[in-house]
This record gives C-alpha cells, structure tokens and sequence, in this order.
C-alpha cells in the first residue's frame, strides 16, 4: 500500500501535534518516525490508523482519500507498545479476536481462523504458546503474539507504536533484527514509531526526524547521518559537538580556530558549526587545543581537550600515535556543518567548509 499525506494537521486543546506534515511512503517500504518526546509521532501514526481525525490536509492509500474512512475499513494492523492483550483470553484468543468480531459476511469459516491463527503463530516463533494466557508468556513472547493478532486479520500497512519499548536492550536487539526479516518476508507496508536512533537506523529503509509537529528530514540512515539537513537533525541524531561563531565575507570565525572558507554566497551573522568527534583530526602542535586527558574506549581512544573555555572531544583509532596530556595541538575541523542561527536556527541548510562529499486494545485487534 502506498501511503500519502498532504498538509495534515491535528491540534490537541489548541496545541498542534501535527503541523502541516507532507510525506510519501512507498508500497512495502519499511518507514522508522524518530523524534523527541511530544514531536508528534505517535499521534501521526494514531490519525493514520484512523483513531485520531485530521484537522486538515489529505491522507490517501493507493491514491484515495480516506480521511473519513473509520479504523475498521483500512485495513491497519495496529502494535502497541504495552501489547494490549486481553489477559482473560488465551494467545489463540487474542490472535483470533480480530477475526471473529468482523462482520459475518467478511468473518472465515471457524477452521479457517483456527488455521490461521496456528500459522501465524508458528512464523512468531511461539507456536507452542496458543493454549497460554499473557501473564504465563514474556514480554518478548507478549510482544510477538501482538505483532501476530495485527497481522491475522491481513492488512496492507502495519503500524507499530514503539512496540519494543517496554523490553530490555537484550531482547529488544534481536526482536528488531526479527521483525525487519518478517517484514521483508510478508513484503508490508509498514510505519515503525520510535525515540531509539538505533532502532531506526538499524530497522527502516528510510527515516522520517519529527520535531514540533514538523518533519525535520526524510531520507535513508545513511544520508541522515552524514547529511543532515538541520542542526537538529545533526544534533538528534549521534555525537556532536557544538561550536559558535560568526560568518561574514566567505569566511567562518570560531573563538580559537584560523578563519575557514565557506560559500560567498551565504548571508552574514551568527552560525553553527557542528562536527561529529571521529571527524576531528588533530594536528602537529603547538596549536589552540590543549589535551586534558586520553581513554580507551573499544577499539577509539577518547581525547578531552580544552578549545579555549570550550571542552570537546575527540575519536581516533586506538591504532594511532597517542597525544601527550597538558600538550597542545593544532585541529582540523574542515569536516563539519555549518548552520546559519536565526529565529529557528534548525530550519536552516548547512554551509559546507568540505567540498561536498484498553480502547487501544479493542481497536488493534478490529483495526480490518
């Protein structure tokens, strides 16, 4: 399915949670929402799905607009992240329910369903939990029997609310490595929310960075992270070290630093550098920077050092030359983005100095 939406807002008590959102999934693209708290995810994903109504703006699958189309005709399966299964039911109960509460003309046969829900069950990998109830299974298993009751009922996207969020880093790594296999397997749609860099990065062929309602920037992990269209995302997304200074005739000037080049054309004023720890380079001294203290860190040695009344840090392969502490050293920053600052400084397109280089409940499981 493929899923288009233009200009959608939705405010909440007179605060926008969605603030003009234009954005294109493709049919059996695999899409990861990022975002702070309160950037609007979750309520994106919840109008999606039909549980939230659009203020304005279109929402269109395969072309058509179903704004006014209820949960239950979009054919969505919806993950929670607390699972909302029914603890009075069996595993197959829940996996079955969606199913046995659609219309009877629309409802399989009751060996069909049974059918079914065996073999969802088995490609979850808990095909020996059916006749348990939620309490007796993990939450990793908890987990997987959700993810199976949204997929017996076939939809063509699948919408995942930070559904490994109440799981230990442990069985949240090989989860994600699991659910993008079933993904790729089934060939879904499907919108995966989460505030874990990682998990997106890791999981989505692209990723939408939400921030204020607004998408900051969409594109492949790759591209958004050496890329970033925003200070924001740069700043969102990894380490990044923060250095201000003033732009003015085709020249940056940093508290410390030589002047370095950027584009004539770009306007005067306050800007942003931004350069990511292993993209430093030090150079032979003496120079500006003086070295505070060096630590190992894996296979990187970590280097503190004192940029005038700045601290930052720097990433080398363990490999290199180590520093000597109280020396000074000259640096090489050529690889960073520089941000125009203005009354939204994130908005802005980065100077190159390189060359360019249980309601929820009831409706996961009639979601049809």
């Amino acid at each position: 399915m493929k899923v288009e939406l233009h200009g959608l807002r939705k405010s909440f008590d007179g605060t926008a949670a969605l603030n003009g959102i234009d954005l294109t999934i493709a049919d059996g693209e695999f899409l990861a929402l990022l975002g702070p708290s309160g950037s609007g995810k979750t309520s994106l994903l919840r109008t999606l799905a039909g549980l939230e109504f659009p203020d304005a703006g279109v929402i269109a699958f395969d072309g058509n607009p179903v704004n006014d189309v209820p949960a239950r005709a979009r054919s969505i399966g919806f993950v929670f992240q607390q699972y909302a299964l029914f603890r009075h039911m069996t595993v197959a109960r829940n996996v079955a329910f969606g199913l046995n509460v659609l219309p009877r003309a629309r409802r399989p046969a009751r060996a069909e369903i049974a059918r079914r829900v065996h073999a969802l069950l088995e490609l979850m990998g808990v095909g020996d939990l059916g006749g348990r109830y939620p309490s007796e299974i993990s939450g990793g298993q908890r987990q997987r029997v959700a993810l199976a009751r949204a997929l017996a009922i076939e939809p063509r996207l699948l919408l995942l609310d930070e559904p490994f969020g109440a799981l230990d880093a442990t069985v949240r790594r090989s989860l994600r490595v699991w659910l993008r296999r079933l993904h790729d397997r089934m060939k879904l749609t499907s919108i995966f929310v989460t505030h874990d860099q990682a998990e997106a990065m890791e999981m989505a062929d692209r990723v939408a960075v939400l921030r204020a309602g607004r998408i900051e920037q969409v594109d492949t992990p790759d591209a958004l992270y050496n890329a970033p269209a925003t200070a924001f995302v740069h700043e969102f997304l990894g380490e990044s070290i923060r250095l201000e200074g003033i732009a003015s005739a085709g020249c940056l000037h940093l508290p410390g630093l030589p002047p370095m080049s950027i584009p004539q054309t770009q306007s005067a004023g306050p800007a942003l550098a931004l350069i990511r720890p292993h993209e430093i380079a030090l150079l032979p001294g003496p120079g500006p920077a003086r070295v505070r203290a060096v630590h190992a860190n894996g296979p990187l040695r970590r280097i503190s050092l004192m940029l005038g009344e700045t601290a930052l840090e720097v990433l080398q392969p363990i490999g290199d030359g180590a520093p000597n502490v109280g020396e000074s050293y000259g640096l090489d920053i050529s690889r960073a983005k520089i941000y125009l600052q203005s009354d939204r400084t994130d908005t802005q397109t980065p100077w190159p100095i390189a060359p360019p280089r249980v309601r929820d409940a009831f409706a996961a499981s009639t979601i049809a």
